[in-house]
Formats: structure tokens, sequence, C-alpha cells
């Protein structure tokens, strides 16, 4: 057998291990499941932002390295470290979920996922979204893609309690409980170190996706032990070993 055999091999066996006691899969959404912001860029989303916070006179709230950002969630977070469940923070994340509504609707499907969501679902695995993004973000997408009954009604997305967004495990804990299952039957999986340590604390299995080799490297490096670059193999291993939760 050669080491790329060995290697692929290997790797369907660790997927297998992951996948067969799962009877309830936690999906991050943002990549997992879509690239919401494939049409409606994020850097975009995070200046508009700041520019807001600017023009109301709160320049001094963000650092300069907070203010350069890409993501708009390190503003949101920012803002909210200083004046927590304060107004202004209400409204800075209603503007950013209006700003993931208008992306969701160019956001870009992950390929396989909406395949696998349902083969997942059809085999009798219990399917909950655990998510920073809006819950009414998630929600609008799935209903687009026809993939909302699958998740109904486990959809535990970003509360007015930002300081429990991943990587603190609650959204995880939030979804447990409403499904009634131990942590040891369940499996998440995502595509950042935050759902890593969120799983982690949350005492559940991962599984990361990584999208390009960069995003791959930054998860083996916090310490993903399974990372795939595709959702393929797992549609291939459930359709193949007919996985019943």
């Amino acid at each position: 057998m050669t080491s790329d055999a060995t290697s692929d091999a290997n790797e369907i066996e660790k997927l297998e291990e992951l996948i067969t006691p799962a009877h309830v899969v936690l999906w991050d959404f943002d990549g997992p499941i879509c690239r919401l912001f494939a049409g409606h860029k994020a850097e975009r989303v995070a200046a508009e932002l700041v520019e807001w916070l600017e023009l109301q006179g709160l320049r001094g709230l963000l650092t300069e390295t907070e203010r350069g950002t890409l993501d708009p969630q390190v503003v949101l977070r920012a803002v909210d470290r200083r004046h927590p469940g304060s107004d202004l923070v209400a409204e800075l994340e209603e503007r950013l979920t209006q700003e993931e509504l208008r992306a969701a609707a160019s956001a870009l499907p992950t390929a396989y996922a909406d395949p696998l969501i349902r083969t997942w679902r059809a085999v009798g695995s219990r399917l909950a979204i655990t998510t920073n993004n809006s819950p009414r973000v998630v929600r609008a997408y799935l209903e687009r893609r026809g993939t909302a009954v699958c998740f109904a009604p486990h959809v535990y997305g970003r509360t007015q309690d930002l300081h429990r967004l991943k990587p603190d495990p609650h959204c995880l804990n939030r979804a447990l409980n409403a499904i009634g299952a131990a942590p040891s039957a369940a499996l998440m999986i995502g595509d950042a170190p935050s759902d890593l340590a969120a799983a982690q604390r949350a005492g559940v299995a991962f599984l990361g996706y990584a999208r390009n080799e960069e995003k791959r490297k930054i998860l083996r490096e916090a310490g993903a032990e399974c990372v795939v670059r595709s959702l393929e193999p797992l549609l291939e291993l459930l359709r193949r070993c007919g996985h019943r939760a």
C-alpha cells in the first residue's frame, strides 16, 4: 500500500471512529455549511461598523488593531467588552445581523454540505446549528436551501450575551440540553479554533473542516486531530455504512 493510500485509509478510519457514536451532530454555520460572506465581504462589513462608530464620536472605543480588523465580530465583541449589555451594543449587534442577512442572500454553499445534512438526518441523527452568527440569518439561509427542516427547531446562535459566544460552549450546551443528549453522543463540525475550544469545553468530539491549507494548518496547530478539506468523504462513509443513531 502506498503512503497516500495509507494516509487515505487512516483518514477514513478516523472519520468512522468519529461519526459512528454521533447520535447528535452540531454544525458551525459559516464554513462547514456555507461561506456566508462569499459575495458580501466580511471586511467591508467590519469597516462599515467601524465607520458607524466613528460617526457616533466613538472612535476611541476601539484600538488601532480593532479598527483595522477584517472580522465584524471582532468589532462587536470589542465594544461589548467595554460597554456590556448597553444600547450601543444592541444597536451594533442589530446592524451586524442586518449585514449578515444581506450576506446570506449571496452565501456560497459548502460543497456536499446539503446532501450530507439530508443524509445524516435521514439515517436518524439529530442535527443542530451552534454558531456565533445570528440565528435569524441561519434560518433564512436554511429556508432558502430547503434544509431548515433537518435542523428545526435546533438553531443556537448569537444572543445578547456576547461574552458567551464560542469559544464559550454555551450554544453547544443549549443544543445538547434541548435535544436531551450527552456530550459523548455528539460530534461538532467546525472550521475555527474557537469551535474546537468550545467542543473541548463541552466534552464533545470535534471534526475540523478547512476549505484551504491555511485554515487546515490553523486548526491542526490549535490541536484538532482530524481535519478534512472536503465533506465528500463523510457523505460517502455515511452512505456506505448506513450509520444510524
